[in-house]
């Protein structure tokens, strides 16, 4: 399943014009001036959070308070101009922030997300169409082979090209213990974190050249580990060692292989799997006592791309 937004007409485009200054306007609230140098600095929420719990895969448009994705101070230079992305897991969270970045750079952006978060993906598809890009709606499951190859070909039959992925699909599920983790769980966290990864790259492979991009979403918890996400730790922790290994595989063929390794994020994956009172103290425990929003993180997926020219 597939849908595609175009470019509006002038009368349509004159109105989402008018809708954007609003956006634009609320943006523009949550920025003030830092004292004497006229710089302008972003407030971000605070922990605690509100207390809330929903049933995965978790729909960002029903969290309070809502992730912030918009990056309001960071201005686009076309620096990925006529590009095209390919983001898993694109509909909300980090994903959406990086194809709202990737857009106001100049990219088009396919979006691969799971059929029950159809909500968020389109509210994903306004934004990026607000940056002036298209984007282009693919709904399946990484953990099927099949899915990820057919997901690669839409995305080049739409835009006659992929310059850049980025696997950033994830499960997680907080188990007390080991023995609380299931054969089931396990699989699925591992089909989706780790083989998805690898169904979308070597699908992707004959389509990339050289300057291409690949970026895996990684996590703290690879590199530090989790007591209560054996699983899921594994599996970013197999990230890392894929990035690396991909990395060396195709060097030279002037790809690039990267990973992004945030902590604490506020996403739809924490409030469908902690319990409300788990998710009011999430990213408490940070330097800066909160979690991060999407927007902080998205421009370091930028960032890796812009590395290799």
């Amino acid at each position: 399943m597939a849908s595609t937004s175009k470019r509006k007409s002038a009368k349509k485009s004159a109105k989402k014009q008018s809708k954007g200054g609003t956006k634009k306007q609320a943006a523009k609230s949550r920025t003030s001036k830092s004292s004497g140098k006229g710089a302008r600095i972003q407030r971000q929420p605070k922990s605690p959070m509100p207390a809330q719990h929903q049933e995965k895969p978790g729909i960002e448009s029903k969290i309070t308070p809502k992730p912030e994705y918009e990056a309001p101070l960071y201005k686009g230079s076309g620096k990925l101009e006529n590009k095209v992305a390919l983001i898993t897991g694109g509909d909300s969270g980090i994903g959406r922030g990086v194809a709202v970045l990737f857009a106001r750079e100049g990219a088009n952006v396919a979006i691969v997300y799971l059929p029950e978060e159809q909500s968020d993906a389109e509210e994903t598809q306004s934004a990026v169409v607000a940056e002036g890009r298209q984007a282009l709606l693919i709904a399946g499951d990484v953990r099927d082979a099949e899915f990820c190859s057919e997901a690669v070909e839409q995305t080049v039959r739409e835009f006659g090209k992929l310059d850049i992925l980025v696997n950033n699909a994830a499960f997680q599920q907080h188990q007390k213990s080991l023995e609380d983790i299931t054969e089931e769980q396990f699989d699925r966290t591992f089909k989706t974190n780790i083989y998805g990864y690898f169904h979308m790259a070597k699908a992707a492979l004959k389509h990339l050249k050289k300057g291409s991009s690949i970026i895996n979403t990684g996590s703290i918890t690879g590199l530090e580990g989790s007591k209560e996400l054996l699983d899921y730790s594994s599996t970013k922790g197999a990230i890392h060692a894929f990035t690396k290994s991909l990395a060396q595989n195709l060097v030279e063929k002037g790809i690039r292989v990267n990973c992004v390794a945030p902590g604490p994020v506020w996403t739809p994956l924490n409030p469908s799997d902690k319990s409300a009172k788990d998710v009011a103290e999430f990213g408490a425990d940070t330097p800066l006592q909160r979690p991060a929003q999407p927007e902080e993180i998205a421009p370091a997926f930028e960032r890796k791309i812009m590395n290799a020219r």
